[in-house]
């Protein structure tokens, strides 16, 4: 079975939840725009949480989706960590910095996508 951008997105979502990102949103970008087909927005708190969403986004869409980030940007300063995956870009932020940019808002007529975090599959491998 091919993996589709929604498998990829439900991963990454997953792999945020699994380090206790907060406010997680996923929207489905498909019908917005031809840059990617949807964005997972998530906060993190501090620079290890920042490091720990960033390494578990990545290491889980690999291992799950055989997918390989084509650039992570934003790690230095982890104010906004930018995780592109083509047709999914995950974005981490800190809080104050998401209150500036409100990508929510921007996109705001984009469908946002229920992940079911709360009864998360079982398939899917988000152990350490």
């Amino acid at each position: 079975m091919a993996i589709t951008p929604y498998d990829i997105a439900r991963v990454a979502s997953m792999a945020v939840d699994s380090k206790k990102a907060q406010d997680i949103v996923v929207l489905d970008l498909t019908a917005k725009t031809d840059v990617c087909d949807y964005f997972v927005i998530c906060s993190a708190t501090s620079n290890p949480q920042t490091d720990a969403i960033v390494d578990e986004v990545r290491e889980k869409v690999r291992t799950n989706c055989g997918v390989t980030a084509i650039s992570t940007e934003g790690r230095e300063g982890r104010n906004w960590v930018l995780i592109d995956f083509g047709s999914v870009v995950v974005h981490v932020f800190k809080p104050e910095t998401r209150d500036f940019y409100r990508l929510e808002k921007l996109w705001g007529d984009a469908p946002e996508v229920d992940m079911g975090l709360d009864d998360a599959d079982a398939n899917v491998d988000t152990n350490e």
